[in-house]
């Protein structure tokens, strides 16, 4: 067999349209999962105890099963639930499927970076904002959170790199992102090894360039 990665530039903006979906799918869930990790990760350490008990819950069945049967959980079971309580039939969108079951999933991992980042802030500094005179609310906002955000930066970015990654675990429900661009090209031409490797590319370059602006945000706010 000889390689040949003609096909693979012939094609190559096939491929870019799959990257770009690759790329919505990733900060879609992002997104949705850090505004879903906040949450939960200030859940789990509130001290109200039933949101504390639900953040747990949360954070527990989404990190304790696969993110492939979260995706087709999403894909196939919600719609099944939906006709069985309104007799309603519902075809989802499978990418806004995947955005969906990559956030939640992803929001559980923040929740346990945000949970451990407001840990890692001294208790001195939630003593020393009480005795200003500000609420456990207002300390929390103004204090503890600002100095947490900056000690999260790292494995913050680790999540998002890993999430671009587990984005390929989307074309299982026909999303058209790049590796499923991949996958139709491949059985197409009968020739999977160009079009893996241009996805491994492609796959490569957006890590890099992910990695590259998380660390000049750490050096722009000097997280250490």
């Amino acid at each position: 067999m000889e390689l040949d990665f003609t096909l693979l530039w012939q094609h190559r903006m096939f491929m870019v349209k799959g990257a770009v979906v690759t790329i919505q799918l990733t900060f879609g869930a992002i997104i949705l999962g850090f505004i879903l990790g906040c949450i939960a990760g200030i859940g789990r350490v509130s001290r109200n105890t039933l949101f504390r008990s639900i953040s747990g819950v949360y954070v527990y069945v989404l990190r304790g099963t696969p993110m492939l049967l979260q995706i087709f959980f999403v894909y196939f079971g919600i719609p099944q639930i939906y006709m069985a309580l309104t007799g309603n039939s519902m075809t989802p969108d499978p990418l806004t499927a995947g955005v969906i079951a990559l956030g939640f999933n992803s929001g559980a991992y923040v929740a346990e970076i945000v949970r451990s980042g407001i840990e890692g802030v001294a208790r001195g500094q939630m003593e020393a904002a009480r005795s200003l005179g500000m609420t456990h609310g207002q300390a929390m906002r103004h204090i503890i959170l600002p100095q947490a955000f900056r000690r999260i930066i790292p494995p913050l970015g680790n999540e998002i790199i890993i999430l671009l990654k587990d984005s390929s675990l989307v074309s299982v429900i026909g999303a058209g992102e790049l590796m499923f661009s991949a996958r139709v090209m491949g059985a197409r031409y009968y020739d999977y090894v160009q079009f893996l490797a241009g996805a491994a590319l492609i796959y490569l370059f957006l890590t890099f360039v992910i990695s590259q602006l998380l660390a000049l945000l750490e050096r722009r706010l000097k997280v250490a």
